[in-house]
């Protein structure tokens, strides 16, 4: 069985998870147990687990991300979620520093929080990242809810961080979705930059599987801008997909099977040091 690992999951154990309706979208428990028979059953040998959002424009903490982690028996590691403060950089920082080695990125939420990437409230945080070589994920594309700031997430708002910073490693969740172009660009132009698949294909409808080809397409194309697809990371979002989902589109990109590994589970376990 191909081994995979997934970079981009959610999970908490609150009835205030904002998360929970995708959960039931999908017809899934949304339980660290659910996750883990999932994750045994696929094949998942690792995830990255990041705080969902809470009702109430806020996340949750991230101290309970690290407790889920240790939970999981070495499955799950944990993705530090940022919010743009100076109180939350430091905070994020030191949990990231007493848990060294455990902690695999960082995570800023673009498009859902009042700051963009290069807001200097975020120059500690890449500073540490940089040092300690740690990935920094960042929202890009789409947002969950319609409150959503897209000019914050647009992938392009991260070319100019990258110029800046030719040291830190960034990721683009959701291959900047719908923006695929313009992540297949970024991705082409700086070393250091990388996008994943998370959270791309969701629900049901007459259109779902025709947005599913169209998904396969248009990140198919991006690798062949690119060259190749060592810059292009699995990811479920889950409960957002399900992970039977998520590996479908894969299956479906129309690329060589050893890129298929690259994405499922190589690129990953280079970038986050797995």
């Amino acid at each position: 069985m191909q081994k995979i690992i997934d970079a981009h999951i959610h999970l908490s154990e609150r009835r205030d998870d904002a998360l929970i309706r995708f959960a039931r979208m999908n017809d899934l428990r949304y339980t660290l147990d659910e996750l883990m028979s999932t994750m045994r059953g696929l094949g998942v040998e690792r995830g990255l687990l990041l705080s969902p959002p809470i009702q109430g424009a806020t996340i949750l903490p991230n101290d309970e991300i690290i407790t889920l982690c240790k939970r999981s028996g070495g499955k799950l590691a944990p993705v530090i979620t940022v919010e743009p403060t100076t109180r939350e950089v430091k905070a994020a920082i030191k949990l990231a520093d007493e848990n060294k080695g455990e902690v695999k990125a960082f995570k800023v939420r673009l498009g859902y929080v009042k700051a963009g990437a290069e807001s200097p409230v975020f120059s500690a945080l890449y500073d540490y990242a940089e040092s300690n070589r740690l990935p920094v994920l960042f929202h890009t594309g789409d947002t969950a809810f319609s409150t959503g700031d897209l000019a914050r997430a647009h992938p392009l708002t991260l070319d100019s961080l990258a110029n800046k910073r030719e040291e830190l490693t960034i990721i683009l969740c959701h291959f900047g979705n719908p923006w695929f172009a313009d992540t297949a660009e970024l991705i082409y132009k700086h070393p250091r930059v990388y996008a994943d698949i998370s959270g791309l294909a969701t629900g049901g409808g007459s259109y779902a599987e025709k947005y599913s080809d169209w998904l396969a397409k248009k990140i198919s194309e991006a690798i062949y801008f690119a060259g190749d697809a060592e810059k292009v990371i699995f990811g479920t979002d889950y409960p957002v997909t399900k992970h039977s989902d998520a590996l479908a589109l894969v299956k479906k990109l129309d690329v060589d099977e050893p890129d298929k590994e690259k994405i499922l589970s190589k690129n990953a376990q280079r970038v986050f040091s797995l």
